[in-house]
Protein backbone atom coordinates (compact mmCIF):
# COMPACT_ATOMS: atom_id res chain seq x y z
CA UNK A 1 0.00 0.00 0.00
CA UNK A 2 1.18 3.90 -0.72
CA UNK A 3 -2.29 5.53 -1.33
CA UNK A 4 -2.31 8.05 1.41
CA UNK A 5 -6.27 7.32 0.74
CA UNK A 6 -6.03 3.92 1.54
CA UNK A 7 -4.74 4.67 4.63
CA UNK A 8 -7.23 7.00 5.97
CA UNK A 9 -9.99 4.69 5.26
CA UNK A 10 -8.50 2.26 7.84
CA UNK A 11 -9.06 1.92 11.47
CA UNK A 12 -6.72 3.71 14.07
CA UNK A 13 -5.87 -0.03 15.27
CA UNK A 14 -5.52 -1.27 11.72
CA UNK A 15 -3.14 1.98 10.86
CA UNK A 16 -1.16 0.74 13.86
CA UNK A 17 -0.60 -2.83 12.96
CA UNK A 18 0.25 -1.37 8.86
CA UNK A 19 2.85 0.78 10.28
CA UNK A 20 4.61 -1.59 13.26
CA UNK A 21 4.59 -4.43 9.90
CA UNK A 22 6.19 -1.46 7.97
CA UNK A 23 8.57 -0.84 10.67
CA UNK A 24 9.47 -4.15 10.72
CA UNK A 25 10.17 -4.55 6.90
CA UNK A 26 12.03 -1.37 6.87
CA UNK A 27 14.20 -3.05 9.78
CA UNK A 28 14.66 -6.23 7.32
CA UNK A 29 15.40 -4.10 4.24
CA UNK A 30 18.18 -2.04 6.00
CA UNK A 31 19.13 -5.16 7.23
CA UNK A 32 19.34 -6.72 3.75
CA UNK A 33 21.09 -3.49 2.46
CA UNK A 34 23.94 -3.79 5.40
CA UNK A 35 24.57 -7.17 4.31
CA UNK A 36 24.64 -6.78 0.74
CA UNK A 37 21.48 -8.73 -0.04
CA UNK A 38 19.34 -6.32 -0.88
CA UNK A 39 18.56 -5.95 -4.83
CA UNK A 40 15.86 -3.37 -5.42
CA UNK A 41 16.80 0.02 -2.93
CA UNK A 42 14.02 1.58 -3.81
CA UNK A 43 11.88 -0.37 -2.05
CA UNK A 44 13.53 1.29 1.30
CA UNK A 45 12.25 4.73 0.20
CA UNK A 46 8.85 3.22 -0.50
CA UNK A 47 8.74 1.93 2.84
CA UNK A 48 9.97 4.76 4.44
CA UNK A 49 7.56 7.09 2.95
CA UNK A 50 4.66 5.06 3.76
CA UNK A 51 5.74 5.59 7.31
CA UNK A 52 5.28 8.67 7.37
CA UNK A 53 2.33 8.68 5.64
CA UNK A 54 0.88 6.91 8.21
CA UNK A 55 2.68 8.69 11.37
CA UNK A 56 0.73 11.72 9.56
CA UNK A 57 -2.47 10.50 9.18
CA UNK A 58 -2.53 8.86 12.48
CA UNK A 59 -1.43 12.70 14.03
CA UNK A 60 -3.93 14.17 11.76
CA UNK A 61 -6.44 12.45 13.63
CA UNK A 62 -5.58 12.89 17.12
CA UNK A 63 -4.86 16.42 16.63
CA UNK A 64 -8.44 16.78 15.52
CA UNK A 65 -9.99 14.71 18.38
CA UNK A 66 -8.35 17.11 20.87
CA UNK A 67 -10.14 19.97 19.02
CA UNK A 68 -13.53 18.36 18.93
Amino acid sequence: MSNAAEYREMTPEELNAALADAGENYFKLKLQQKLGQLENKAQITRVRRDIARMKTILSERSRNAGDA
